[in-house]
């Protein structure tokens, strides 16, 4: 008897660990289109509000994170400025030109995908994950290959059915080839500035 207790505990735990991810990986994906971009002052890059038909929320982009635009969660941008291997400054400017690309390449109706799984953050409303679409092109992609975001953060199944590993993958061709051109916030590496004095 004792045993089967045991088993029964083990088994209920397990239930209970595994149950909200397993839920979260078959919720699924929503499709709103006619979206518009709501200005708001903690709008960034990667995280900005939205109005969809009657709705109106806060998203927050799938795989990729934008460098913050302010020094309000500073071991945040910290953490950034050393992954980009740059200024505090020059992260808080590259912050601020993702803010102004998103807001520009929304100005039109855009497309929202999403799975209304949570997005935790430290502001007080609610925030979804979300992949974004505007004429053809997925923002997540744009911002990776201008040089204006970095390759991380929740990662799922595309709505398209791609595979979350290939998608990375491909984001991460996308960051290798804009750092390597210099573009967006790497024109401010290490080896972009040794170049500039080297000429």
């Amino acid at each position: 008897m004792p045993r089967i207790w045991h088993i029964t505990v083990v088994t209920l735990v397990l239930c209970i660990a595994l149950g909200p991810s397993s839920a979260a990986e078959r919720r699924k994906w929503i499709t709103l289109t006619d979206c518009r971009y709501v200005s708001a002052k903690d709008n960034d890059g990667d995280s900005f509000r939205v109005r969809c038909g009657t709705s109106e929320f806060n998203l927050r982009l799938y795989f990729v994170d934008t460098p913050e635009t302010n020094l309000r969660y500073p071991e945040r941008t910290r953490e950034q400025s050393e992954y980009f291997g740059v200024t505090l400054d020059e992260t808080m400017k590259a912050g601020r030109k993702a803010k102004e690309i998103v807001q520009a390449m929304l100005q039109e109706p855009f497309v929202v995908w999403t799975r209304w799984a949570s997005a935790a953050g430290r502001g007080r409303e609610t925030r979804y994950y979300a992949v974004v679409e505007m004429g053809g092109k997925n923002l997540t992609e744009v911002l990776v290959s201008q040089g204006l975001a970095r390759t991380t953060g929740v990662i799922v199944k595309l709505p398209t059915g791609e595979k979350a590993k290939a998608y990375v993958e491909r984001l991460e061709a996308l960051e290798g080839e804009a750092r390597q051109r210099r573009l967006g916030i790497w024109a401010s590496s290490p080896e972009q500035r040794a170049l500039t004095l080297a000429k």
